[in-house]
């Protein structure tokens, strides 16, 4: 027994150190890469380089994507798939190794082999061990172990794509969600007023000291504020069951403080770091980067099937017809076994095999340019949108002010008897608009600053970070303030 295992191990660390791989080494393909971006960034380290929870400096914010990334639901498949795809490494990665069977059997009978006759009665008993092992000659093995371990990496850094998506998607829709609740008061106020414009001016015409067309107009502008309320209150709910979705939850209220939009973030100024640091923090080309090193490997597995095979196999046993002293020297078998397979002739498959792989590693390779590419397009529009976001922001606060005043100079002119009803319901309506877009601007401007942090691809939660998610927030963060739906 110990001859047999000691050639059978010698053999086979033998073949395996004269063992060579197939196919192409995988290298990270290199990029022309621009040395800064062009638009507008402050110096200094990537904003990818904070921690989320220091960019979104809100505890109701902060409960809500600690909820998120320990209840939803397609970051639990993205966690499951990295179990999946550890547990198909370990498959590929076992055929590496010899594999160990045992059999054991007992038969009694009077059959004679071969015939239906009667013979005489015989037993036999058997236990045995056989052991198989394929060397691999050509790497086939290391090969597709290597592609499976790129695989589960990739798993990995994809579900660091949907971690940190899942974190933008709470902030932005949180973000519009006190977007909403601002124009929905802006709304109501704006009703209120008009209604009791309204019976003002119904007051008025009733004494016959105005006209019937200012209550007509006094009616249609309420009728206006009534709808762009509904309308807005429509809007208010679906991102609530949205955000309640992303959370795991059913649709229902999510609470949150009644703040002023512009608190809601805090915003920093904007040090975007290096496009060469892209490489390394977004997931996505860390995810393409892994696919590419898996299908690189799968060209030396089918460059490895068009070289014969080696197994070696063993038996080492017991064999008797007898039971009594079964487990006897005498009962000893034993056999060893080498097999060599290979193709001789199939026509061009085995070559055919191999020019697909390459072809799909030449996808695979554009792929990966094409989403650095994509990448650098992403920051690149979210540092215009944050410069551009951050004066229109300016105009339309500037723009609130003077339409506030020419609203109340106007209404002192009509009360007055110095100008018609037009020019206060024009100079009211203007009001109603620029507050409304006032608020949407504010919003899209801390939504271009939670897009640049997602399209530097920084600050996503680590595995542990994601099962424990009830546990990585700082323990210096203050506690969640009770909230209002």
């Amino acid at each position: 027994m110990n001859r047999v295992l000691r050639f059978l191990l010698a053999t086979g660390v033998t073949l395996l150190l004269a063992a060579c791989a197939m196919g192409p080494d995988y290298e990270r393909p290199g990029m022309d890469l621009p040395g800064a971006w062009q638009a507008p960034a402050a110096a200094g380290a990537s904003l990818a380089s904070l921690d989320w929870w220091e960019l979104f400096d809100d505890p109701d914010l902060l409960v809500l994507i600690e909820t998120a990334l320990q209840e939803n639901k397609q970051l639990a498949i993205a966690m499951a798939r990295i179990e999946e795809a550890r547990a198909a490494l370990g498959f590929v990665r076992a055929d590496q190794f010899p594999g160990v069977d045992g059999a054991a059997g007992a038969s009694r009978g009077n059959t004679l082999a071969g015939a239906a006759a009667p013979g005489e009665i015989s037993e036999a008993f058997v236990l045995a061990a056989n052991v198989g092992f394929e060397i691999d000659l050509w790497g086939k093995l290391r090969r597709s172990t290597e592609a499976a371990r790129a695989e589960l990496l990739a798993t990995v850094e994809a579900r660091n794509v949907v971690a940190i998506t899942l974190i933008a998607d709470v902030a932005s829709l949180y973000l519009l969600l006190l977007d909403l609740d601002q124009r929905v008061t802006v709304a109501e106020r704006t009703r209120a007023t008009r209604e009791q414009a309204l019976a003002i001016i119904q007051a008025r015409f009733d004494k016959g000291t105005v006209p019937l067309i200012d209550v007509n107009q006094a009616e249609i502008e309420l009728g206006d504020a009534m709808a762009e309320l509904a309308a807005l209150e429509r809007q208010q709910r679906q991102a609530v069951n949205a955000l309640s979705v992303l959370l795991g939850r059913n649709p229902g209220p999510v609470l949150r403080n009644e703040r002023d939009l512009t608190e809601a973030l805090r915003i920093p100024d904007v040090p975007s770091g290096l496009p060469s640091e892209l490489l390394e923090r977004r997931p996505d080309i860390r995810q393409a980067a892994q696919q590419l090193a898996a299908q690189t490997a799968r060209i030396g597995v089918a460059e490895a099937l068009r070289f014969p095979s080696l197994s070696l196999t063993g038996t080492l046993g017991l064999a008797s017809g007898e039971l009594d002293d079964f487990i006897s020297s005498d009962n000893k078998t034993w056999g060893v076994s080498a097999n060599l397979l290979g193709p001789i002739f199939d026509a061009g498959r085995s070559r055919s095999r191999v020019e697909a792989e390459r072809a799909r590693t030449e996808q695979l390779l554009n792929q990966y340019q094409f989403t650095v590419l994509r990448a650098l397009q992403e920051v690149e529009d979210t540092l215009i949108a944050i410069d551009t976001y951050q004066r229109e922001a300016r105009a339309r606060e500037a723009q609130v002010l003077a339409a506030r005043s020419a609203a109340e100079l106007s209404r002192a002119r009509y009360n007055g008897g110095v100008t018609s009803y037009l020019e206060v319901l024009e100079s009211e309506r203007s009001l109603f608009r620029t507050e409304l877009l006032a608020s949407s601007t504010r919003r899209e401007h801390l939504v271009s600053m939670v897009s640049l942090y997602k399209a530097l691809g920084g600050g996503w939660p680590t595995e542990d970070e994601i099962n424990a998610a009830g546990g990585f927030l700082p323990a210096s963060k203050p506690p969640a303030a009770s909230g209002t739906n």
